[in-house]
């Protein structure tokens, strides 16, 4: 019997507990992480129950009434939100990864190509900077710069001649979707792609040069195909997230002129929630939400697997 064989029957002839106890200190490892997705990831998923009765704020929830999928059909069918809902949601989050993805694919490229290494650690601190600003400031620095009446860019437009009166960026819903996109574009994160550029082996670059290829060269056959397995597992992992919106910005940034192209599933069932106390139907809502994720996710994963042979499960 060779060596290979003979280990392979050593470790299935081995008791499971025996092998679970020899791991006890990786497993009190993961043990916080677990508990922690336990408690707050999976257990509140009991509330969903709310979603089929008619509960009410102050009542027993299990003595709530059975109304089955009243509040689904409600959202579907006797409702029109849906229409403006997924639109607004979709087309924000779906712009916002594409471009995000690409900008900090780009970042990363050109910072691979600096010289300087002072200077690439710079300009890296800079690119994370805005992780660290809270939504608040994020929305002040913006209202300064584009107040209708008062914002900088508005002034100088004004008394350069070039428009009239100060455009209204903040509050107009023509300009909802851009503006939202250009904020999230300023929160783009690239240290992933660094990360993998990171990995690339120099001696590549270094046989690339030897057979005489240029920068550009370098960055076509060598950089880019080594970022794309990167691209498609942030792009798959991005979609579940594609209904999802971080709700205090656009808590922020939603008013009463612009709500109608404002209003994502967040904010929808934020107003629902905790503004009207229609927890039922909230919790319905967030439902469809939560299983067409995993649906989209789904989705992009096996069609990523079938086209590109890469696939996160």
């Amino acid at each position: 019997m060779s060596r290979d064989n003979s280990l392979n029957v050593s470790k299935t002839t081995i008791p499971l507990f025996i092998r679970l106890f020899k791991q006890r200190i990786l497993f009190l490892m993961l043990f916080p992480a677990f508990a922690l997705t336990l408690v707050f990831g999976y257990i509140p998923l009991a509330g969903w129950y709310m979603a089929f009765v008619d509960y009410k704020v102050g009542h027993n929830l299990l003595q709530a009434k059975w109304i089955g999928l009243d509040n689904f059909k409600m959202f579907f069918v006797e409702s029109s939100d849906f229409l403006y809902i997924i639109r607004n949601t979709l087309v924000m989050n779906s712009m916002t990864i594409v471009i995000n993805l690409v900008a900090a694919f780009v970042f990363a490229i050109l910072l691979k190509e600096i010289g300087s290494a002072l200077f690439s650690k710079v300009m890296q601190m800079v690119a994370f900077f805005p992780f660290f600003i809270s939504w608040v400031i994020t929305y002040s620095f913006f209202y300064i710069l584009f107040s209708f009446s008062s914002g900088a860019v508005n002034q100088a437009l004004v008394n350069a001649g070039i428009i009239k009166d100060g455009i209204n960026f903040l509050g107009s819903s023509d300009y909802a979707w851009t503006l939202i996109i250009c904020i999230n574009l300023w929160k783009y994160n690239s240290i992933i792609f660094l990360a993998s550029i990171s990995g690339i082996p120099n001696e590549q670059y270094a046989a690339a040069a030897i057979d005489g290829a240029g920068r550009f060269q370098k960055i076509r056959y060598i950089t880019i195909p080594a970022l794309i397995p990167t691209v498609v597992v942030l792009l798959i992992m991005n979609s579940g997230w594609i209904l999802n919106s971080n709700l205090e910005q656009f808590f922020l940034f939603t008013n009463s002129t612009n709500w109608e192209r404002m209003e994502v599933f967040d904010m929808y069932i934020y107003k629902f929630g905790l503004q009207l106390t229609n927890y039922s139907y909230a919790t319905a809502v967030g439902m469809i939400r939560t299983v067409v994720s995993i649906l989209i996710l789904i989705l992009v994963n096996r069609t990523s697997k079938k086209l590109a042979d890469r696939a996160i499960f």
